[in-house]
C-alpha cells in the first residue's frame, strides 16, 4: 500500500513544535518559466552549452542543454551557478559619476556620453590621437570584439588598443604561428578520446577547465596514460600515470630533456619530419646540447621520471598534448609552447584522428576575441596590422583609407606604463579589470590615479571601475546576441535572453552612439549584432581566420561550426592539418630550435622562494562576477597560501596560521594551507580577490619578447609567520 505524503501538521507532530519548516518569507516559488533560452556559459573557453530559465525579463534559473555536443548538459560549479548574478544589487542601472567627496552618483546617458566626447576630445586635441587608449576584454562577444577594434581605428583614430587576452592565451597564439602559421587548437575535443597518452602541462583542467577533465576520464576508460607537468598536484595529477613536479619558469630546460630522450632512443618520425617540417636540424642540435642531469638540476625533476615520461610519449600510436597558462605566462612563455609542440611533431602526432595539440583557451571568447579586433598588433581574421596586403583589404572593408588606419600599438602592460609614465592621458575600458588582472597592483593603482580622464564600460563597478570619471552602465553576456569561439574553434551562438535592467544599455547600443558623437556613425550603420556578424565575415574572409561561410543560421541547426569555414557550401573544420598541410607560406610545420634562459627573477638570500599563482574551480578571472555569487563565495570564500609542510616548518607556520608573503613589489598576508602537493621551493596563491588580498601585489612586471604576456607564474618572495591579518 502506497504510503501518504508526509504534511507538515504530520512531521510537527511526529517530531514536535521546535521544528522550523518554512524558510524565512516562506517558500516563494520562481514560477514557470516563460521560456528557456538555449545559449551558452559566460565564462572559460569550453563555452558549454546551457539553457537559462527567463520569466518576467529576469533569469530564474537554467535546464541542462543535452544536446549540445560539447558538455552534453554537463557544467561546472560555475556554469550551474553563472545565472545567479543577473539580479544582484551591486548590478549598475545608470550611468555614473564619480563625484569629489560624494563618490559615485547617477547621471542621464545625455551627461555620460557628452563628458566622455569632449574629453576625448579634450585630449586628443591638445596631445594627438594616440593619448588616448582603450583596454578590452574577451568575455565579449565576436562581434563586440570586432566593434571595438573597429571602433578604436576608426572612430577614436588611435593605434593603443589592447585587450586582457594579452593576460592569457597570447603565448599559446604565437607559438602557434610560428609552428604552424595558424593560431587555433590543431584538433577537436573529440580526438582526446582516442588517444593512447595524453599529456597535461601547465594545466590544471580539474579546477579551470573541468568539462575538458570529462574528455580524459573517458579516454583513460579505454586505457589511455595521463602525464601531467605541474609544479603542483593538481586534482587531475592525482589521478595521472606520471607526475612531474617542475621548478616554475624551467619548462622549457623539461621539453628540451623530453625531446632528447626521443632522439636518442629513435622515438622520432623521421619519414614525417622529412617530409612535411622544416628546421629539424637546428631543434635537435638544441635538444642534444642540454645532457639529462643538467636537465634535472634546473627543473628538479628526476631523470628517471623524465625518461618515464618521454618513452610513454614516444611509444604510443596515437598522443595528444594540452596545455595552459602553467607554461604561457613566463617571459619564456613562447618558447615553452614551441618546446611543447617541437614534441609533437618529432613523432608526427598531428593531422589525425587521436593525435593532436591544443591549448587550452582560459577566458569565455579568448579564442574568438584573438582573432577578429582588439589586439594591437591584429585585424579582423587574423591578419597583421603591419602587413600593407592585410592593411588594404581592411581598410577596403571598413570604408576608408589604408593611411588612415592606425599602425601598430602597444600591448596592455605597456599601455598602463605609458600611463604611468604620463604619456597616455585618457583611458575607456571595457569588460577589463587591470587592477586586479595585471600584475603589480600598486603600480597598477599609480597609473590610474594619473590619467586626466577614465570612461569605463562594465555591469558592475569592478576594482578598477572606481578609477573611473564616467561609468557607462553596461550588458551582461544573455542580455546581447552574438557569436562566441570556443577553445575548439567552434563558433557557437550566444542568444539574447533578457534585456539590460533599469537605465542600463547594450555595450554595442554604446559603443555605437560614442562612435556617432565622434562624427564617424557614417562608418557604424549596423542595425543588429547580426550585421556586425556579417560584415565580420566579409573582412575575415582570406585570412588564417575564415569565417565567411559561416552564418547565424548555421551555427544554430549545426550546434556550431568550426572555423576555418571559408564558403557557404563548407563544412567547417574541426580537425587542422588532415592533408598535412600546414598554413605557413611553405605548407611545412616549422620547428623551433630552443636554448634554456633563465626568468627575469631568480631566488637569492633575500627572496629565497618560488611564488606561482592560478585559479579555483570557483572563481573566474578578477571575480568581477563569480565574488558576487554566493554559493561560489561559500566554496573558496578567501585567498590563500599553499605551502609544503617542511617549508611550512622552516618558518614555524601551521595549517590555517597566517603568514606575511612580500615580493620586492609589495605584500600580503593570508592564512596557510599547508599541503604535500606542492613542491618544498615554492608556494602557490589563487589570484581572482582585490586589495590587500591581491596575488598580484606581488607579481612582476617582466614581459615575453614575443608574446608580450606577463610571468605570472613565477616570482621571488620571503615569507614569515603572522599574527593575523592586516588591517
Amino acid at each position: 500500500m502506497a504510503r501518504p505524503p508526509a504534511t507538515i501538521d504530520a512531521l510537527t507532530d511526529q517530531f514536535g513544535p521546535h521544528l522550523n519548516f518554512l524558510p524565512p518569507g516562506g517558500w516563494k516559488g520562481r514560477g514557470e518559466p516563460e521560456k528557456l533560452v538555449k545559449t551558452h556559459c559566460c565564462f572559460c573557453g569550453q563555452q558549454c552549452g546551457i539553457q537559462l530559465k527567463v520569466r518576467n525579463n529576469r533569469v530564474i534559473g537554467f535546464e541542462p542543454w543535452e544536446e549540445f555536443p560539447f558538455n552534453k548538459g554537463k557544467l561546472c560549479p560555475k556554469g550551474i551557478k553563472r545565472y545567479m548574478q543577473d539580479n544582484h544589487p551591486d548590478r549598475l542601472l545608470s550611468p555614473l559619476k564619480r563625484v569629489e567627496g560624494r563618490g559615485f552618483v547617477p547621471i542621464e546617458w545625455e551627461e555620460a556620453y557628452a563628458t566622455t566626447i569632449a574629453e576625448i576630445k579634450r585630449v586628443q586635441g591638445k596631445y594627438g590621437n594616440d593619448a588616448v587608449a582603450i583596454l578590452s576584454g574577451v568575455s565579449l562577444t565576436n562581434e563586440k570584439s570586432y566593434l571595438v577594434g573597429k571602433f578604436a581605428r576608426v572612430a577614436l583614430q588611435t593605434k593603443e588598443l589592447d585587450y586582457n587576452g594579452r593576460l592569457c592565451m597570447v603565448s599559446a597564439g604565437a607559438g602557434n604561428k610560428k609552428a604552424f602559421g595558424i593560431d587555433r587548437a590543431a584538433n577537436y575535443w573529440d580526438d582526446i578520446l582516442y588517444a593512447d597518452v595524453i599529456l597535461c602541462a601547465g594545466t590544471n583542467v580539474a579546477e579551470c577547465a573541468p568539462i575538458t577533465t570529462d574528455y580524459i576520464w573517458r579516454a583513460r576508460d579505454r586505457g589511455a596514460k595521463l602525464i601531467v607537468v605541474d609544479p603542483r598536484i593538481t586534482p587531475i595529477a592525482r589521478t595521472c600515470d606520471i607526475h612531474l613536479p617542475v621548478r616554475p619558469g624551467t619548462d622549457s630546460a623539461l621539453f628540451l630533456g623530453i625531446l632528447r630522450i626521443l632522439i636518442e632512443e629513435n622515438m622520432t618520425d623521421e619519414e614525417f619530419i622529412a617530409a612535411h617540417t622544416t628546421g629539424w636540424a637546428e631543434t635537435k642540435a638544441s635538444a642534444l646540447a642540454l645532457s639529462l642531469e643538467e636537465v634535472s638540476r634546473i627543473t628538479g625533476v628526476e631523470v628517471a621520471d623524465i625518461q618515464a615520461a618521454a618513452r610513454m610519449w614516444g611509444e604510443a600510436k596515437t598522443s595528444f598534448l594540452l596545455h595552459a597558462r602553467g607554461i604561457e605566462h613566463h617571459t619564456k612563455g613562447v618558447d615553452n609552447v614551441v618546446s611543447c609542440i617541437n614534441i609533437v611533431l618529432a613523432t608526427g602526432r598531428i593531422g589525425r584522428k587521436g593525435c593532436g595539440y591544443a591549448t587550452i583557451t582560459g577566458q569565455g571568447n579568448g579564442q574568438g576575441g584573438r582573432e577578429h579586433g582588439h589586439k594591437c598588433d591584429q585585424l579582423p581574421g587574423n591578419r597583421d596590422i603591419s602587413n600593407p596586403e592585410h592593411r588594404a583589404y581592411i581598410s577596403s572593408v571598413w570604408g576608408i583609407p589604408e593611411s588612415e588606419l592606425p599602425q601598430k600599438g602597444h600591448t596592455a602592460q605597456e599601455i598602463m606604463e605609458m600611463i604611468h609614465a604620463g604619456e597616455i592621458k585618457a583611458l575607456i575600458s571595457i569588460c577589463f579589470n587591470p587592477l586586479v588582472s595585471l600584475p603589480d597592483s600598486n603600480f597598477t593603482r599609480e597609473a590610474l590615479s594619473k590619467l586626466e580622464h577614465f570612461t569605463t564600460i562594465d555591469f558592475f563597478l569592478s576594482e578598477t571601475a572606481h578609477h573611473a570619471d564616467i561609468v557607462l552602465a553596461g550588458s551582461l553576456h544573455e542580455e546581447e546576441e552574438g557569436t562566441s569561439t570556443s577553445a575548439e574553434g567552434r563558433v557557437i551562438k550566444i542568444n539574447k535572453a533578457v534585456d539590460p535592467p533599469g537605465n542600463a544599455k547594450a555595450d554595442t547600443e554604446i559603443l555605437l552612439e560614442l562612435a556617432r558623437r565622434l562624427g564617424r556613425g557614417s562608418f557604424f550603420q549596423y542595425n543588429c549584432s547580426e550585421d556586425i556578424f556579417n560584415e565580420l565575415r566579409v573582412a575575415s574572409k582570406g585570412g588564417t581566420a575564415d569565417y565567411y561561410g559561416i552564418t547565424y543560421q548555421r551555427i544554430e541547426d549545426e550546434f556550431g561550426v568550426f572555423w576555418p569555414c571559408p564558403e557557404i557550401g563548407h563544412p567547417g573544420t574541426p580537425r587542422l592539418f588532415e592533408d598535412l598541410k600546414f598554413s605557413t607560406p611553405d605548407q611545412k610545420a616549422h620547428f623551433n630550435a630552443v636554448a634554456y634562459r633563465p626568468s627575469a627573477e631568480e631566488p637569492d638570500d633575500d627572496y629565497p622562494i618560488l611564488l606561482t599563482t592560478g585559479r579555483v574551480v570557483s572563481q573566474y578571472l578578477s571575480g568581477t562576477q563569480t565574488r558576487r555569487i554566493g554559493g561560489l563565495v561559500e566554496l573558496c570564500p578567501e585567498p590563500y597560501v599553499e605551502i609544503h609542510p617542511s617549508l611550512a616548518a622552516d618558518y614555524g607556520i601551521q595549517d590555517k596560521s597566517w603568514m606575511r608573503v612580500e615580493s620586492r613589489r609589495g605584500v600580503v598576508v593570508l592564512q596557510a594551507k599547508v599541503v604535500t602537493t606542492i613542491r618544498p621551493d615554492t608556494i602557490f596563491i589563487p589570484y581572482h580577490w582585490p586589495g590587500k588580498r591581491a596575488a598580484n601585489n606581488l607579481t612582476i612586471r617582466a614581459l615575453d619578447p614575443v608574446s608580450k604576456i606577463p610571468e605570472f607564474k613565477r616570482s621571488c618572495v620571503r615569507i614569515a609567520k603572522a599574527d593575523g591579518p592586516e588591517n
